[in-house]
């Protein structure tokens, strides 16, 4: 994973507190492969979130605030 999108593109996405809902597109050059969906407070909320995406075809990762 660490070769799939590049720290800079982590620390952007990473919340203050909560968790971010993000994709990765692996068209897209290093450096723009992540992207956001949504932002949760709740881990329960984000992790259900992800479940009931429906679209096979993503790939996935929730991003815990810093706090």
């Amino acid at each position: 994973m660490s070769s799939d999108v590049t720290g800079e593109e982590k620390n952007a996405l990473t919340p203050e507190s909560g968790f971010d809902l993000c994709g990765i597109d692996y068209f897209e050059s290093l450096g723009r492969r992540l992207y956001f969906i949504e932002h949760y407070d709740k881990y329960q909320d984000a992790l259900n979130a992800k479940k009931e995406r429906d679209r096979p075809d993503e790939y996935l990762i929730l991003y815990k605030g810093a706090q």
